[in-house]
């Protein structure tokens, strides 16, 4: 029999090694897991329960609790608790980190393998003080990776993003809920937990009046979506799918064209950009 040529076997081995790259991409993106982010305020037993259903808890599934953004931790955990106690029977632990614990093995351990982790409302900075470059992202990331459920309200809905939106303006220094206008080089922004690319997220929206904050947003981020998610309600993402949950509405804003920027004030102005609502039910599409 004649052997094969030196190319033909070049060629083989090019082709499996493309085959083992396809299956493990296809793997890695059917194991992925699914996002919640909660726009803050009550959260509905309705709601909430679709997050359980969305996490396809199993009999030996347990959920974690992360605090750290609030100043009552403990609190923040009674109350979570005492509604899903209500809804599920899976156990419910907090794992409240910090500077001393991020790199204990047997708690990031505990965190990878949660079936659903749940991050509280607060400050979004205070998180990612203690989460930012230690095992707790890396867990929170391998956990979303394997198929779990990364929940989060309020500040643990700003967390989600590449570019965590922190509240400060840059130009002012008081703070506040909203943003009187719109300019650029004002809105501070940090890194984030990077669970959804592409897009910045903004929370409590309808209720504050966020959507200065949001656009001046989209005139540092041009390329991104950004998203304004009202109270009491919810997206769910899975993958490059949102959908909205819960009793209000959230807002889209992307595709700014014609940004020019003023000298007087750092005033902005946009020619046009594309804007929609939706409300239960509906989806829409990231990049």
């Amino acid at each position: 029999m004649k052997e094969p040529t030196h190319s033909l076997l070049y060629f083989k081995f090019v082709i499996g090694t493309l085959l083992f790259l396809s299956f493990g991409t296809l793997q890695a993106q059917k194991l992925k897991g699914k996002l919640f982010i909660i726009g803050g305020g009550q959260r509905s037993d309705a709601m909430m329960t679709q997050l359980v259903n969305l996490s396809e808890l199993q009999k030996n599934d347990y959920i974690v609790v992360l605090p750290m953004s609030s100043e009552e931790p403990d609190s923040a955990y009674i109350y979570f608790k005492k509604q899903f106690e209500k809804l599920t029977t899976n156990p419910i632990i907090m794992l409240n980190f910090d500077k001393t614990t991020a790199t204990n093995k047997v708690l990031n351990d505990s965190l990878q393998n949660a079936k659903l982790i749940f991050i509280s409302g607060g400050d979004q900075s205070r998180f990612m003080n203690v989460v930012k470059n230690t095992p707790i992202y890396i867990a929170i990331h391998r956990a979303y990776e394997n198929g779990s459920t990364i929940a989060g309200t309020s500040a643990g809905a700003a967390v989600m993003c590449e570019h965590m939106i922190t509240g400060n303006q840059k130009l002012e220094s008081k703070y506040s809920e909203t943003f009187n206008n719109i300019r650029y080089d004002n809105l501070e922004t940090t890194t984030g937990l990077g669970l959804v690319k592409n897009v910045i997220i903004d929370q409590h929206f309808l209720k504050r009046s966020r959507y200065n904050r949001l656009l001046s947003a989209l005139v540092e981020f041009p390329t991104h979506i950004g998203i304004g998610v009202d109270e009491s309600t919810a997206l769910i993402v899975r993958n490059k799918e949102i959908e909205i949950v819960g009793s209000s509405e959230v807002i889209v804003v992307k595709k700014p064209k014609g940004i020019a920027k003023s000298k007087k004030e750092n005033l902005v102005s946009i020619k046009s950009l594309e804007m929609a609502i939706y409300t239960e039910g509906q989806k829409f599409k990231i990049q």
